[in-house]
């Protein structure tokens, strides 16, 4: 699985950091000069903050498609971009007044439109919903539109950002990959690749930066660590090495666990021991009772 690191700073694009980048086109656009991509990354429409914001899409297609075309012609290295989907959680439909049905039209009505300004551009269908239901319905508006979601590289997941970790979720996400689409889970953390990182593709989140602004600055210059490159590669190392040992785990405010945490409690629990301070098993402890009525020395 591919993981991009989000970032609102464009100019680590040109930093050689062996890590997908995952930048807004928030953070892009109207920008005079833009960095030449080290490596692949991922361009976000930056949907979600238009619609919380404003309760719309300030742009339209022809724009947002020559914004793209510049993106892939000066920075380059271009692995995809998200469409201007309309995401459904229940704050962004009251903003907009829409309905999940409403938005998931919009949503596959604009990647079409997207596709024929320009069909040379690696934009992906992403799924919108709440529901398994919801979600399967989208893609069946795709198919209907004869859009072959299984041949694609990639297909898009939405709106699961902030129930990532959820039951519900991982069943939508193993439900659409037994479709055969390859997917692409936006915002998906640590905890919501505990549960489906092998049904995914890729993955993206930037939710270093929310954790970096609770931590102090590591030089002077650093008022905290929400702009920080070192700790942003920090934690995306920490997660990488959770993910290929099958083992992620959580701490509350630190997120995955440290590969060194976690071969221990993996060890412990191998050889049948437990944590220390923690009581023993009922069956652990009548065990070692009767061995010591029945040895030489009881």
């Amino acid at each position: 699985m591919r993981f991009y690191l989000g970032t609102h700073q464009p100019a680590w694009l040109a930093r050689d950091l062996g890590v997908p980048l995952l930048v807004s086109h928030r953070r892009l656009a109207g920008r005079r000069s833009l960095p030449r991509a080290s490596g692949p990354w991922a361009c976000d429409s930056g949907g979600y903050s238009e619609l919380s914001l404003y309760g719309r899409w300030r742009t339209d297609e022809r724009a947002y498609v020559a914004a793209l075309r510049r993106y892939d012609s000066e920075i380059g290295h271009l692995a995809w971009a998200a469409p201007m989907d309309h995401m459904t959680e229940a704050h962004v439909l009251a903003r907009t007044g829409g309905t999940v049905r409403t938005h998931q039209q919009r949503t596959v009505a604009n990647y079409l439109r997207l596709r024929d300004l320009a069909p040379e551009l690696p934009i992906i269908p992403v799924l919108q919903g709440q529901s398994i239901a919801d979600y399967h319905r989208c893609a069946d508006l795709y198919e209907r539109h004869d859009v072959d979601l299984a041949a694609l590289p990639l297909v898009g997941v939405g709106s699961v950002c902030r129930r990532q970790h959820t039951a519900e979720v991982e069943q939508i996400v193993r439900s659409l990959a037994a479709r055969g689409y390859r997917l692409h889970a936006f915002g998906a953390k640590v905890l919501g690749l505990g549960r489906y990182a092998d049904a995914i593709s890729s993955s993206d989140s930037a939710s270093w930066s929310f954790r970096g602004r609770y931590v102090p600055g590591c030089t002077p210059s650093h008022r905290s660590e929400s702009n920080c490159l070192r700790f942003a590669l920090a934690w995306h190392t920490r997660l990488l090495t959770s993910l290929r040992a099958g083992e992620l785990g959580h701490q509350p405010g630190c997120g995955p666990v440290s590969p060194r945490s976690q071969g221990s409690r993996a060890r412990g629990q191998k050889n049948g021991r437990t944590r220390p301070g923690s009581p023993r098993p009922r069956q652990a402890r009548g065990r070692m009772a009767a061995r010591a009525q029945n040895s030489p020395a009881a």
